[in-house]
């Protein structure tokens, strides 16, 4: 279902996000003051304006109040961030997502009403990090601060072995909840199912049962 949405802020995350929604069929007004970035999204932005996203005046004649979610890119000015938050908000846009810069400024964007706060630097650090601490995680969504989605490489040991005989989830506390075997797709696997080496499991648990998890099978690798 084709979306409408206004990003505010078009530096290289609203450019990103811009491109992105546009890719997947969705309609997009971008919004920036600074006119260099305005003109570098014009050929694939459905609607972009320069303007000031702070001032609530603009913010009402674009139509805000009529689009069912807003983004608010802007990134290294923070009180800009914060005031185009706040007037979205005051428009009753009915969602709200606001980047934040750290962990005070995230604080002060939910205070005041945003409805999703997302870190793309840290989370993308993050997903980062845990790729190169193991050689079997492929990639890695944080679910929540305790508990993860990853792609994991299954191992030489876990070769030929039914869901039953590895018993992830009774020794390692994570689910299985689907097993990619080259472009085939297991979803929901039965315990009688079998991962072969080089299989991509998909599985939810916490960090740190994740962690033990890959541990595990890295010293029996």
């Amino acid at each position: 279902m084709k979306k409408q949405f206004m990003v505010l802020g078009l530096g290289r995350f609203g450019s990103s996000l811009t491109r992105t929604l546009i890719e997947n069929g969705h309609e997009v007004l971008a919004v920036d003051k600074n006119e260099t970035l305005v003109q570098e999204i014009s050929s694939i932005a459905t609607h972009v304006v320069q303007a000031d996203c702070t001032d609530k005046s603009v913010l009402q004649e674009l139509g805000a109040s009529n689009f069912s979610h807003a983004i608010v890119a802007i990134g290294e000015d923070l009180q800009a961030s914060i005031l185009a938050t706040l007037l979205l908000k005051e428009l009753n846009v009915p969602k709200v997502t606001a980047k934040a810069k750290n962990e005070n400024h995230g604080s002060v964007l939910a205070k005041i009403g945003a409805d999703q706060v997302v870190y793309p630097e840290r989370d993308m650090a993050t997903r980062l990090g845990n790729q190169l601490s193991s050689d079997n995680m492929i990639d890695s969504i944080e679910l929540s601060p305790d508990y993860n989605l990853v792609e994991f490489k299954a191992p030489l040991s876990m070769h030929q072995q039914t869901l039953l005989e590895l018993n992830i989830r009774a020794n390692f506390g994570c689910t299985i909840i689907a097993i990619k075997t080259g472009n085939a797709i297991n979803i929901s696997p039965l315990a009688e199912d079998r991962v072969h080496s080089g299989d991509t499991l998909l599985l939810i648990g916490s960090n740190e049962n994740i962690r033990n998890l890959e541990s595990d099978y890295e010293r029996n690798t």
